[in-house]
């Protein structure tokens, strides 16, 4: 199996404010359930990739804000192979109805690899 992108994601400090003007800018629908803590472009319409966005509580310094979401079905298989290349992993994950491990390259940007 191949690894896709699945998600282009950003930290934010108001997920469905900044999902606004993103969709005022592409000229793409907030999906439905957008909320301060959440919020997608582009799932419903069938966009490849979504832009997601997260809120998170503080923008940590040294952390990219802007990061890439990997998906497969051996979504596992990917993480090993991620490891075996150099990448350290940081957490595993299981939250918005997805589960996603989040590592981090050789230079330390992150990344997610989760299933699909």
């Amino acid at each position: 199996m191949t690894l896709s992108l699945a998600h282009v994601t950003v930290d934010c400090t108001d997920a469905a404010a900044l999902a606004g003007f993103w969709s005022e800018l592409l000229d793409l629908p907030v999906d439905q359930g957008a909320s301060k803590q959440f919020a997608t472009i582009g799932r419903e319409a069938g966009a490849s990739p979504v832009l997601m966005f997260i809120r998170v509580p503080d923008k940590t310094p040294g952390k990219n804000v802007i990061h890439l979401d990997l998906i497969a079905e051996d979504w596992h298989q990917h993480i090993e192979r991620a490891v075996s290349l150099g990448a350290k992993r940081i957490g595993d994950f299981d939250e918005y109805g997805a589960k996603w491990t989040t590592l981090a390259d050789p230079e330390g940007n992150l990344f997610d690899i989760g299933a699909k």
